[in-house]
């Protein structure tokens, strides 16, 4: 059975509403930021679920070297941090250095590492050191179990509020698919699950030098993760996924996002996950 982890007032994990975790792959501007973080805000009132904004100041694993990698990190944390007074709700994003941590963490609620630099050893201890809640996403290339390994060079520096992310794994070469077994496997190690929709249907370095992707999987994986037993949904999302300048063959449009997100609490509703929103 895994803990629970706490982020503010909300509360991740067995027992507890389903959070969203929601925003553009890479903060392109402030406006950008602020509609979307405004509209998901609202959707998830209206549909008593927590949210957690997010979005990543600096994209470093990149397909190729012109790729948009982000406003970079004082830039960013600039909006990260406009986006979280004016809006009112906390704020996620990547680390990628030990010497983006400390800026960073005056800023983000949470730290999340990244797929690629989840086996990082004093990346991962230095972000626990801080006390922030740690999301670790799990490696394209990591078999669930091993995650353990990961999540304990956290939890080792006394930092209890640790979650693992599902994000697919490598099938091939230009492709990912997403074992739900792993969600129980990562759970019963004692570990809140985030299922991350959007890059589970990317298909890396596979379109003409950019990471293409097949969207239209999303919904029903992010029904089969809330079937599985998930703990929040990590679903990137943009106004107009097709001039994104990041991931933009994977994000959900924004004005699709509603019908995902209803459909998989009518499967948590039919397993009992509740729902509820601290205002």
């Amino acid at each position: 059975m895994s803990k629970n982890v706490r982020i503010g007032d909300i509360e991740i994990g067995p027992g507890r509403p389903l959070t969203l975790i929601a925003g553009p792959c890479a903060l392109e501007s402030l406006d950008l930021a602020l509609t979307v973080g405004a509209a998901v805000d609202d959707l998830c009132r209206r549909l008593h679920i927590p949210f957690i904004f997010k979005s990543s100041y600096l994209k470093d694993n990149r397909t190729s070297p012109g790729s948009y990698a982000g406003p970079g990190l004082e830039d960013g944390l600039g909006m990260l941090r406009a986006v979280k007074e004016r809006l009112g709700v906390p704020v996620l994003s990547d680390v990628h250095e030990r010497s983006e941590i400390a800026p960073a963490c005056d800023v983000l609620d949470v730290l999340q590492i990244p797929a690629f630099l989840c086996r990082q050893t004093r990346l991962v201890r230095d972000a626990a050191r801080t006390g922030k809640p740690i999301n670790v996403k799990k490696g394209q290339f990591m078999a669930p179990d091993d995650m353990v390994r990961a999540a304990s060079k956290a939890t080792g520096e006394g930092n209890a509020n640790v979650m693992l992310t599902e994000r697919g794994t490598s099938f091939g070469y230009h492709d990912l698919v997403v074992d739900m077994r792993g969600i129980a496997t990562m759970q019963d190690a004692g570990y809140p699950v985030v299922f991350d929709a959007t890059h589970s249907v990317q298909r890396p370095g596979g379109a003409e030098g950019v990471s293409g992707g097949s969207p239209e999987f999303v919904p029903l994986l992010t029904r089969a993760a809330v079937a599985a037993g998930c703990d929040a949904l990590f679903i990137e999302t943009h106004v107009d996924p097709s001039v994104a300048l990041s991931d933009a063959r994977s994000m959900v449009p924004l004005e699709s996002l509603e019908s995902i997100v209803e459909s998989a609490l009518i499967v948590g509703d039919a397993i009992g996950r509740p729902r509820g929103r601290a205002e």
